[in-house]
């Protein structure tokens, strides 16, 4: 286990002379560029890497991490990522990776200040107001805590639906799609959770954009 940032960059060089091992043109490769089918809105949590957990390399996925992989629609850095992968790399695949354990969800469901982060966790109280009749049928602590995170992957799975770069993507025909998916850290196997949207079918009305006046120019 890395203790130092010494460790660091000793552990870099071995990553480095064993991917050359491999393939002598590894980095070569890589440094032309990428263009991942796949987008992870996951969360910051130190257990959930991305490429580890799917095996797969470098330029495979454009990974955004926040805490408890929320999608907020006043957040620059999501919508710059979300942006970027959909009009410029074109992703194909958009994902929310949730996880079991989730320390932003847990806090979420209690009463406790934690700090700054408070303000950031109200996005997550405002998912389980939302589903309170089924969350409140739940006695045990972690059934709860499971279930919310389940049912906050399914509403960032909507939000993403329901910002004007996916809709637009839609709108163009580009092939997009967006799922919503959890990781248990208990087993190490990703879940898909069966929710998973190509157009804006499920999204109540109030929600659609008419694409074709925003395209029009109107102010």
């Amino acid at each position: 286990m890395a203790k130092s940032l010494k460790d660091l960059f000793l552990n870099n060089k071995k990553w480095v002379a064993n991917k050359l091992e491999q393939d002598p043109t590894y980095f070569e490769k890589l440094a032309k560029g990428q263009a991942p089918n796949f987008l992870w809105i996951g969360c910051s949590d130190s257990r959930v890497p991305a490429n580890e957990i799917t095996g797969t390399e470098s330029g495979e996925i454009f990974v955004h991490r926040n805490i408890a992989n929320m999608v907020v629609h006043t957040d620059m850095n999501l919508l710059s990522v979300l942006d970027y992968s959909v009009n410029v790399l074109k992703v194909k695949h958009v994902m929310v990776v949730g996880h079991y354990g989730c320390g932003g969800v847990n806090a979420a469901l209690g009463n406790q200040q934690v700090g700054l982060i408070d303000n950031w966790l109200r996005n997550i109280k405002d998912v389980a107001r939302l589903h309170k009749d089924e969350l409140d049928q739940i006695l045990d602590v972690q059934e709860k805590s499971n279930r919310l995170v389940e049912l906050n992957v399914q509403e960032q799975v909507f939000n993403l639906s329901k910002t004007s770069i996916v809709q637009n993507a839609w709108a163009q025909g580009n092939e997009l799609a967006v799922h919503g998916i959890v990781y248990d850290v208990k087993n190490g196997i990703l879940k898909d959770l069966g929710i998973s949207m190509g157009d804006v079918g499920a999204l109540d009305n109030v929600y659609v954009f008419n694409v074709e006046q925003a395209s029009s120019g109107a102010a």
